[in-house]
């Protein structure tokens, strides 16, 4: 943003636009019925963050069971679902911090914290799901962790790549605030 001369009013709403397009892959994680699927026919397991469902044959009903009847479900849920109202706080305070005409860098700098913070809630709830759901429910054929599994690993790493922009950037007040004298590197003949 600072190295190729864009000017700070126009790129100021990149981030909390990026932080925007994080909230709603966190909800398409958190709504989705994809985290895990059976990878091969016949069909016959799917499961979201919330429940386990499946069915004994291709056309039959499902069945489904809640995950939150198990501790690691319940655990999986908690970390991730904290994480994701953390996102929603940085994306609000980042509407905020940038719609103010002076902007305060120091507070840049704790969304950026905060926004770390919500990644390891992300990542522990990410990485719970995988490990407990494997070895306490039973799986039959081939399964893969899917489509909102894989929106809820974006999401933690768009919080951990945003939570260092928004640390780095106070590094760069007087080049944002347009307080550098330019540097030409152009010689006379």
């Amino acid at each position: 943003m600072v190295k190729y001369g864009l000017d700070y009013t126009r790129c100021r709403w990149i981030l909390p636009l990026l932080l925007g397009i994080g909230v709603i892959f966190g909800i398409i994680a958190l709504a989705g019925r994809g985290w895990l699927e059976s990878q091969t026919l016949p069909y016959v397991q799917q499961a979201s963050l919330w429940e386990s469902c499946r069915r004994p044959e291709q056309g039959g009903d499902w069945t489904c069971e809640s995950l939150m009847g198990y501790a690691w479900g319940r655990a999986a849920a908690a970390t991730y679902l904290v994480g994701f109202i953390l996102l929603v706080i940085c994306f609000a305070l980042a509407i905020i911090a940038f719609a103010i005409d002076t902007l305060r860098f120091n507070f840049i700098r704790g969304i950026g914290g905060l926004l770390f913070v919500a990644a390891v809630f992300s990542i522990m709830g990410l990485v719970i799901y995988p490990v407990k759901f494997s070895t306490e429910i039973e799986m039959t054929g081939i399964n893969m962790f899917s489509w909102a599994y894989g929106f809820g690993w974006t999401t933690a790493i768009m919080e951990i790549c945003l939570g260092f922009f928004f640390c780095c950037l106070p590094n760069y007040e007087d080049q944002i605030l347009g307080n550098v004298k330019p540097t030409y590197f152009y010689s006379s003949p």
